[in-house]
């Protein structure tokens, strides 16, 4: 894959919104895989033409098997700006997952400490005063239920690694095809969560834009 198939869904001389496909790096790893943000500075050295190293802020992520729709920062003042929003809780992120079981709200917030070990690359729920734990917050709304399966819709209050999968996962309703998380998932399967909506203010307009793409049109997801 090269940046010519990364779906651009909008671009100006501060951002560039694109989506992202699943199980893709967000950033460069040990494994020396492709990856989203080196696609995307690739993309704007050829189509501007620009030479030297390429100036493209990453300001936020998505685990690696998650799509959906990220922004990047074209420059330093825009990345700090959107940082900025992020911080003060004015950059909004919203998910659809599809969950293993049913919630015993239709709606509601979760909140969890989470911690991450960097060793294993693993998120998991502790008891508050656990050194390193971090507060969590989602809220979330359920879409619809079939098949053993609910839709719910997401707003990640705070981003911390893995989150999304984590709290579900400890409230016993998994994400489907997590295989990292989810118990019963099975290998093969491709995980159920999109970010399917960004908004946050332009970092020179100030004004308020949003973005959304759709989910795949694959099992499950076309359930709802």
């Amino acid at each position: 894959m090269d940046y010519k198939d990364i779906n651009i869904i909008y671009e100006d001389n501060h951002l560039l919104v694109v989506e992202k496909p699943p199980n893709m790096l967000t950033q460069g790893d040990i494994t020396g895989d492709v990856d989203l943000h080196t696609l995307m500075k690739q993309y704007i050295k050829y189509k501007y033409n620009k030479p030297g190293n390429v100036y493209l802020g990453l300001v936020h992520r998505l685990d690696r098997p998650v799509g959906g729709v990220m922004v990047f920062a074209k420059t330093s003042k825009s990345a700090s700006r959107l940082s900025a929003q992020i911080r003060e809780d004015r950059f909004f992120k919203y998910y659809l997952a599809v969950i293993e079981g049913m919630p015993a709200k239709a709606e509601g917030e979760l909140f969890h400490y989470l911690l991450k070990d960097r060793r294993s690359n693993m998120t998991r729920a502790v008891d508050q005063g656990t050194k390193g734990a971090k507060p969590s917050i989602l809220r979330y709304k359920t879409l619809g239920y079939k098949e053993g399966l609910s839709l719910v819709k997401v707003n990640l209050i705070t981003g911390r690694p893995h989150q999304i999968r984590v709290q579900f996962s400890t409230e016993g309703y998994p994400i489907y095809g997590d295989q990292r998380y989810g118990k019963t998932s099975k290998v093969g399967k491709q995980i159920a969560l999109w970010a399917y909506k960004l908004e946050f203010y332009h970092p020179t307009r100030k004004e308020l834009l949003t973005f959304k793409i759709e989910p795949p049109t694959t099992y499950p997801w076309n359930l709802f």
